[in-house]
């Protein structure tokens, strides 16, 4: 009769131990809530990331492409301020031109000879989000001879 009653004490007690608490659970829980919050977290911002690289890379592709516009037409452009804009990979792009004399280092006067353009690109008409900013020197055509 003894044995009976210590096997059955020895019993309940591994039938006590066998699963995990309330407490347990909810901790385990609260533990992977966490976990997939920071995942998902991470997973936005590393999608925001990719989103602006791919703006930031387009609208440098914009500055080259207008520069580039005016190195290979004959004309010299004229100092001064030039808003407007492009299309690209269906998005339309915002820029503003600015273009200057350079000084020649020698006389410390104007150089007829080199231009200094600023193309600065935005995402939007307001032109409040600097997407990229490219620096250029463009020389003055050489004069055509006529034959």
């Amino acid at each position: 009769n003894m044995r009976s009653s210590m096997q059955t004490r020895s019993f309940s007690k591994c039938k006590n131990q066998a699963g995990f608490t309330l407490i347990e659970i909810m901790v385990a829980l609260t533990l992977i809530a966490i976990a997939m919050g920071t995942l998902v977290k991470t997973a936005g911002s590393h999608t925001h990331s990719v989103v602006l690289l791919k703006q930031k890379t387009l609208a440098h592709y914009v500055a080259m492409n207008e520069i580039t516009k005016l190195q290979v037409t004959d004309e010299w452009p004229s100092t001064g301020k030039k808003n407007d804009s492009s299309k690209m990979a269906d998005h339309e792009w915002f820029w503003t031109r600015e273009i200057e004399a350079v000084l020649d280092p020698i006389t410390g006067k104007p150089s007829d000879k080199l231009r200094q353009v600023t193309l600065t690109v935005f995402a939007s008409a307001e032109r409040k989000q600097n997407m990229n900013k490219l620096i250029a020197y463009i020389a003055k055509p050489a004069a055509k001879t006529q034959n």
